[in-house]
């Protein structure tokens, strides 16, 4: 039997995604019988983001900088500009390194059974970064669900007279696929691919 703190900490561990009770527990102990390379750098680590977790005001991507290290790249074409739902999104596509723009998080996608609507979207702020000038394409990197073609072409019409290109990814994210559980190859293949929104 473990002690109320660890018991503790093994039910925080299973709330994360992935790891059910005895992942947790197995998490635990590899972190108690490694505390001094395992335990203690994850403490500081943990401690050193919940300090300095910050949403950057431009793209909406979570980093411990606003704005955040993407968004402040010098290297990034600011005339493209990468629309995705999630920060979970963003990550992937930028894992990839094959998109050398910026991004936009929409904060969710629209929704009407779950009552997710334009106004609960981080769409104003989309449109103020397009009709600010120096983006030439948008591309809507929108999960392969039927909220995310929802999403998509609500988006596609909003830009239609904005004087940018409006381009999706292509086949080769699969239906009902999310963008954070894909392999790079697979994201690749979808960027290279991507094409106007009909």
């Amino acid at each position: 039997m473990s002690s109320p703190e660890i018991d503790a900490l093994s039910q925080a561990l299973s709330r994360l995604p992935g790891l059910g009770p005895r992942s947790a527990r197995r998490a635990v102990l590899h972190l108690l019988k490694r505390r001094e390379i395992a335990l203690k750098p994850l403490i500081a680590a943990l401690q050193a983001v919940e300090e300095n977790l910050a949403t950057c005001d431009i793209c909406g991507n979570v980093d411990t900088a606003n704005p955040c290290g993407v968004c402040t790249d010098p290297r990034r074409d600011a005339k493209l500009l990468c629309v995705v739902e999630e920060v979970a999104d963003l990550w992937a596509m930028d894992r990839a390194r094959l998109f050398p723009g910026r991004f936009h998080v929409l904060g969710g996608r629209l929704s009407a059974l779950e009552g997710v609507g334009p106004g609960d979207l981080s769409i104003a702020p989309l449109m103020a970064r397009v009709n600010a000038g120096g983006i030439e394409e948008v591309v809507l990197a929108m999960n392969a669900t039927m909220e995310g073609a929802t999403t998509m072409h609500y988006l596609a019409e909003r830009l239609a007279d904005c004087g940018v290109s409006v381009t999706q990814l292509a086949h080769g994210v699969p239906v009902g696929g999310e963008l954070d559980y894909l392999d790079e190859g697979t994201i690749a293949q979808a960027l290279r691919a991507r094409r106007p929104v009909a």
